[in-house]
């Protein structure tokens, strides 16, 4: 299992930051290759990705998810990886946004990508984006604030 870990800091509240990226149909406007997301339930999303000219499509689960602080998740089928990501407000309209991603590699080709890095790559352009989107709006395009604990399955 290979692991990312990265960060960045975004001028918002943490408030717009974390009701942002609850957001998951907008996804697809900064982080690339994600095609689409929809959310099919407050704890299911439905993923259509198409990277390096491979199409795959995944449900993933939201586990864990506190206002504010955390989402994370993991894959129910397709590509194995589970993550979370974490708000740190480092002042009023300052925050640290930090993603974790653990995953297995399939074949030869993601292998190989694993290896020389781009993937890790792919996480910190996301990142970017993600800071460059939510700056430039100023606000959020929406928000869910509901509390997922861990074993609540709702699917």
């Amino acid at each position: 299992m290979s692991v990312i870990e990265e960060q960045v800091e975004v001028h918002v509240p943490v408030r717009t930051a974390y009701d942002q990226w609850t957001q998951f149909e907008s996804f697809p406007q900064f982080m690339e290759g994600v095609e689409r997301v929809e959310q099919r339930t407050n704890t299911l999303t439905h993923w259509h990705t198409s990277i390096a000219g491979v199409d795959r499509e995944f449900d993933a689960e939201i586990l864990h998810q506190v206002p504010d602080e955390r989402v994370s998740w993991s894959v129910l089928s397709g590509p194995k990886h589970r993550g979370t990501v974490s708000f740190t407000p480092e002042d009023a309209t300052h925050t640290k946004v930090s993603l974790r991603i653990e995953y297995e590699p399939e074949g030869v080709v993601e292998n190989v990508g694993d290896k020389l890095g781009i993937v890790r790559g792919r996480v910190k352009g996301d990142l970017k984006r993600f800071k460059e989107f939510i700056e430039e709006r100023g606000t959020e395009t929406g928000a869910w604030r509901g509390e997922v604990k861990p074993g609540d399955s709702r699917l």
